[in-house]
């Protein structure tokens, strides 16, 4: 028996990467297709593209020969970026999104799987720190969170309608905070989690026990590891759910918390420094109801676990960079 052909765009990025050594790893053959090859350790994929999937003949390319795509290629960050590249963002990703499913259905593709966001929730629903738990048709009507949330909105529609008009299978799913190892730590694109990973192996080393934070500490997020969300990309690939889900851990934190957290991991105390910064909405959490009804799973790995994890992980990443003479 032949093994699946499926191709992982972004398969270059921290998701992309992950995902493509699980799907590897349960007998599938992957194509990773990406403007860059993975930073951080090799790629698990039996081939890896070069290309630049703003361009559809790149995306012809890309699909050739393929059963099935996963779309995870984006042009994407954390907060800071976001906030400050909403042109850029729209323009790139549009472009993509556009391109990637017209050439799977020109070169007839069974399945495509879309990665969405929670950015594409209301802003009206995400007032208060103790936000009530966002359920999927809470997304109308629709006043998603910056061009971002309103790109990954718009390409849900496009999905489902690909299904309806061109019968395309489809399957959205929607990301609630996704971190772990083999992520951007530095740099500006890394999300809250690295940030603050790195901020406070920074504090240990330099024995300045001080870090910034963004705002006052007290907005709330969900936060999902990265060994939960392949298996459950997986899970609903290949289930016959055909709207857009939730994927993302239901365990509500605050900003102040995930540093307490890791500040444990770390075996350091760190004195909180508040200032101005980009914060998005001031409360996100995921109702995954569903979720386990489609399923019959949730993400397993705590968040005292997937922290640790990815604290040890980035640690490493700083330890190598300091110069041993300047470490406090």
């Amino acid at each position: 028996m032949s093994k699946k052909r499926i191709v992982v765009t972004g398969a270059g990025g921290f998701v992309g990467h992950h995902l493509s050594k699980y799907l590897v790893s349960q007998g599938y053959w992957v194509r990773g297709v990406d403007l860059k090859r993975p930073q951080f350790s090799k790629t698990a994929c039996h081939e890896f593209k070069i290309l630049d999937l703003r361009e559809k003949k790149n995306c012809l390319k890309a699909t050739k020969d393929m059963e099935e795509v996963y779309a995870l290629a984006a042009d994407m960050g954390g907060m800071g970026f976001i906030d400050s590249n909403h042109a850029t963002i729209l323009y790139n990703n549009s472009l993509i999104n556009l391109f990637t499913i017209e050439a799977a259905r020109l070169n007839h593709c069974r399945r495509l799987f879309y990665t969405s966001s929670a950015c594409i929730y209301p802003k009206y629903k995400q007032t208060s720190t103790q936000v009530t738990p966002l359920k999927e048709e809470d997304a109308y009507p629709a006043d998603p969170q910056g061009a971002y949330g309103w790109e990954k909105l718009i390409t849900e529609r496009m999905c489902l309608h690909y299904r309806e008009e061109y019968g395309l299978e489809t399957r959205i799913v929607r990301f609630h905070n996704i971190y772990g190892p083999e992520g951007a730590w530095k740099g500006g694109r890394e999300k809250a989690p690295a940030a603050l990973c790195r901020k406070i192996a920074l504090a240990k080393f330099s024995g300045k026990p001080e870090i910034e934070i963004w705002g006052d500490g007290e907005q709330t997020r969900s936060f999902c590891f990265i060994d939960d969300c392949v298996v459950g990309i997986h899970k609903l690939m290949r289930s016959e759910h055909r709207d857009p889900l939730n994927l993302g851990h239901d365990q509500l934190v605050s900003i102040n918390q995930i540093v307490d957290i890791i500040a444990s991991a770390a075996g350091i105390a760190v004195k909180k420094k508040y200032i101005e910064g980009p914060q998005g909405v001031r409360g996100r959490n995921s109702d995954n109801t569903r979720l386990r009804e489609v399923l019959g799973w949730a993400p397993q790995i705590s968040l005292e676990e997937g922290l640790r994890r990815t604290y040890h992980w980035v640690e490493e990443r700083v330890r190598q960079e300091i110069p041993r003479d300047r470490r406090g």
